[in-house]
């Protein structure tokens, strides 16, 4: 078994109206236990907006501490879910079912070595 990321990359600006976030709300509910079912849940978890970060960059022996972010782009990483997968092809299905109940892209983006 190896470890997945699956990234939700979501659009900058404003967030959809309080209707669609319940119902995305259940779908994202129903896609996490799905996924602990199947024993491929690890952890899941949404993230505040660019504007609530701090970058720190080395340099010079010391490091310069910044508040975010840290590029400027039309999407942002929105939130993150790690699953276990066998290959590459169970964790981009997961990412379907993820991108489905999201309504938002998904990357899926396998990490260096197995998965204990």
């Amino acid at each position: 078994m190896k470890y997945y990321l699956l990234s939700v990359m979501q659009p900058v600006g404003g967030m959809p109206d309080p209707d669609t976030l319940e119902e995305i709300g259940r779908n994202l509910d129903a896609f996490h236990q799905e996924l602990r079912e199947a024993g491929a849940w690890v952890f899941a978890g949404g993230l505040h907006g660019p504007d609530s970060s701090t970058v720190l960059r080395p340099g010079d022996g010391d490091v310069l501490i910044t508040d975010g972010p840290y590029a400027e782009g039309k999407e942002m990483l929105g939130g993150i879910c790690l699953v276990r997968a066998p290959d590459l092809d169970a964790a981009l299905e997961w990412g379907r079912k993820a991108a489905l109940a999201t309504t938002l892209p998904i990357e899926v983006r396998p990490f260096m070595g197995d998965a204990d």
